[in-house]
């Protein structure tokens, strides 16, 4: 019998103009395996326990920040008497780059292999990292002006501290990705994620990246398990959600917005989706 991992989909705060969250937990038996569609980073406080990313094991223990990508398949276990305590964050892919032509953090999401999910922090920067974290968790929890400006800047230091290290530990890693083409799967989601406002297919991609559309179709589901029109009316649905919730705008005007150029047909996947119509939606969130 086939075992398929959690597959979340939900977290809070995705549904507004700045998809973020942050919290601080304990775990006393670990996490079970499970995959999602944003990003999530940890950085282990107290504790000691193992991770497993995609099949590849190590330990946590104070000190391990952990990169998890879309998809990538992971599971938490705790050593016996040594609950692990650790922040943990999940946001959109498109906070690493708002724009199109802002390359932002955009590489963090192409080098799936050639870099390691997770790095281990000690002494000086240890104490470097749970600094930031603390002030990340701070800024969230507060309401203090220019908020989201400083949760940006701490996610990026984060981010960036994590990257450095990483690469400082293995001489060998490729060069930051830059080439827009890259074949690699996670750039064509990326790639996705940030332009499904357009007139996608699956044609065309398969045209842009080189590749058969077959392949594509295959290699979309071998990663997100989900098929291409999924894939994207998910984006799509979930990015109209945030506008239901954080404007006044009008629901043809939403459609629009995130792709649909049939209003009957934005409402019909939208009632698939969250099992009611838009404006019920609307409603029932605020």
């Amino acid at each position: 019998m086939s075992y398929f991992p959690r597959y979340l989909k939900e977290y809070p705060n995705m549904h507004t103009s700045f998809p973020f969250h942050i919290s601080l937990n304990q775990l006393n038996r670990g996490y079970p395996s499970h995959r999602q569609d944003f990003l999530e980073l940890s950085y282990v406080v107290e504790g000691w326990g193992t991770e497993t990313v995609n099949g590849v094991v190590h330990r946590m223990q104070p000190g391990t920040f952990t990169f998890v990508l879309p998809y990538q398949i992971h599971e938490i276990s705790t050593d016996a008497g040594s609950p692990l305590l650790l922040y943990n964050c999940m946001f959109g892919m498109d906070l690493l780059a708002e724009q199109q032509n802002d390359t932002g953090l955009n590489p963090l999401l192409q080098e799936t292999n050639e870099l390691p999910s997770f790095v281990l922090f000690q002494e000086e920067e240890e104490k470097l990292m749970k600094a930031i974290a603390e002030e990340l968790y701070a800024e969230y929890r507060g309401e203090k002006a220019w908020r989201l400006v400083i949760l940006k800047i701490k996610l990026y230091e984060l981010l960036i501290q994590f990257d450095r290290k990483r690469r400082q530990n293995s001489p060998l890693a490729i060069p930051v990705i830059t080439e827009r083409k890259s074949r690699d799967i996670m750039h064509i989601v990326q790639y996705i994620h940030m332009n499904y406002q357009e007139e996608l297919r699956l044609s065309l991609l398969a045209e842009q990246f080189g590749m058969s559309q077959s392949h594509l179709s295959e290699s979309l589901k071998k990663t997100t398990g989900q098929t291409f029109l999924h894939l994207l009316h998910d984006i799509r649905i979930r990015h109209a959600c945030s506008l239901l919730v954080s404007t006044n705008r009008s629901v043809s005007d939403i459609a629009l917005e995130v792709g649909y150029g049939s209003y009957k047909t934005f409402t019909r996947i939208f009632r698939e989706t969250k099992g009611v119509i838009p404006t019920a939606y609307r409603k029932q969130i605020r």
